[in-house]
Order: structure tokens, then sequence, then C-alpha cells
């Protein structure tokens, strides 16, 4: 059995089309969407290219924070965890989409979890099992850590949300991170994904596609802050060193 694993797409349609055009030699069984469809500068695109694609392939969807807040936009809702820059560009996301693609991000399950032959059982999440926004890095405190996946029972955990590919060991689970199809932090701005097969293990994966073609599509789509994407999600991006510095600091703000 083989399943991809795509999170994190971010509304970065260009990244998402050319991973699933690998994704046709590959030819996997099912395809895992692990959340944060939407939000970012192309989110119909992606999410209509997404649902077409489930009417001839196996795909199950699950909940990211992103798509939940897009949600709570639509609703009036303040949603003060944000930036005035972020509630502008979810704002902007929840008026591009129509009441019935907000009814299907509203009805997404926030885990979902698959047995294979060989690897076991596998329980896909957001961010982590019980939460679609806690942040941990392999810098993370194993406290933490332990308090996270204290309910886990399956082998492997296949997570995002920190948009970086990593593996950690944690007693007798497993868990990875699929990394960031639109927006990651990595070395070099492709787009990043997991290949699962039952009898060849778990392999991190990278797609390359035309930047250049990919920035004038964005810059095209009226999104509120399409430059600053380009320029530092397309172009430019993070490295995890870099990135796994300002996470922490986050969770540990989050945490007092």
């Amino acid at each position: 059995m083989k399943i991809a694993a795509l999170y994190d797409i971010h509304g970065n349609f260009p990244a998402l089309k050319a991973v699933l055009n690998e994704l046709k030699t590959i030819q996997p069984d099912l395809i895992i969407v692990g959340g944060d469809i939407v939000s970012g500068p192309m989110p119909v695109q992606a999410l209509d290219c997404l649902l077409r694609l489930r009417k001839r392939t196996n795909v199950n969807f699950i909940r990211g924070n992103g798509d939940r807040e897009v949600v709570e936009a639509s609703r009036g809702l303040k949603l003060p965890q944000l930036s005035d820059q972020g509630r502008q560009n979810q704002q902007w996301v929840a008026n591009t989409l129509t009441a019935r693609r907000l009814e299907f991000l509203s009805d997404l399950q926030s885990t979902t979890e698959i047995h294979t032959k060989n690897l076991g059982d596998l329980l896909f999440c957001h961010a982590a099992p019980e939460s679609d926004a806690d942040i941990f890095t392999p810098m993370s405190p194993k406290k933490w850590l332990k308090t996270l996946f204290a309910h886990v029972n399956q082998p492997i955990v296949v997570c995002g949300h920190t948009h970086m590919q990593f593996k950690i060991e944690l007693g007798k689970t497993c868990i990875m991170n699929a990394g960031s199809v639109g927006m990651p932090f990595a070395k070099r701005p492709d787009a990043y994904w997991l290949l699962i097969n039952s009898s060849d293990g778990i392999k991190f994966k990278q797609t390359q596609y035309d930047f250049g073609r990919a920035a004038k599509d964005i810059g095209k789509s009226n999104y509120p802050a399409a430059d600053d994407f380009v320029k530092n999600n397309l172009l430019h991006i993070p490295n995890e060193e870099e990135s796994m510095a300002l996470l922490e600091k986050i969770s540990k703000n989050r945490l007092k």
C-alpha cells in the first residue's frame, strides 16, 4: 500500500499541481490531505483541484488550524490569536470561498487512522493528536512531547503544521512530519511531502516546480499578502534552524 501525505498546501496551487503531477507516476493507493489547504493566495483552485481528484482517486482530508480559522472568519469570529495581517488574510480567503466549500471545510475531522499490513496503524493529525495548533519540533523538551502524545497507541503518527520535515522517536511512537507543500521551512523552496510504502518504508519527498511562473500566478490572485507570499514563501524561504528557534519561542510563550 502506498500513501502520499500532502500537508500545509496553503493555497499554493502551483506547488500542489507539481506534486499531483509527480503522483501520476507513483500512483498511490491513498492521498492524505493533512490540513491547511486554503489559507493562502489561490484557495479556490487548490481546494477544487483536490475535490475533483477525489472523484477518481482515494483521497482523505483532515482539518488544519488554518481551515478552521477560515470557517471561523466566515462566521464573523475575531481570531484573536492572529495578527492584523493574519486576520485580513483569513477573512479574504473566507470571502473567496462559497458556502458549499466552507461547509466542506467545517465538516472535516481532526484525525484519521489508516491500517497497513507491514507498518501497522498510522495516525494522521495536523499538528498534534488532540490539537490542530500545538507546536513542537525536534528541539522540544521530551516532557512536552510526552504530554502531546500521551494517549497515542499507534506506532506511527504523521503530522504537519510546523512546515518542516523531521522524524522523532518517542518511546514506541515514531512521529513523522510531512513538511509543507506550499509554505516550507527548508533549504530550498520546493514542495515537500511524505510517501509511505508499506513494503518500502516512509520517505521524505520534495518536488521542484517553476517558481517564476508560480510567482506570476500568485501575483494575479488579489490575495492581500501576495507580494509577501512570493518573496518569503516562494522565492526565498526560512531554513529549518531559524524556523525551529522561532517556533520553540512561540511554543514556550503559549505555555506560560
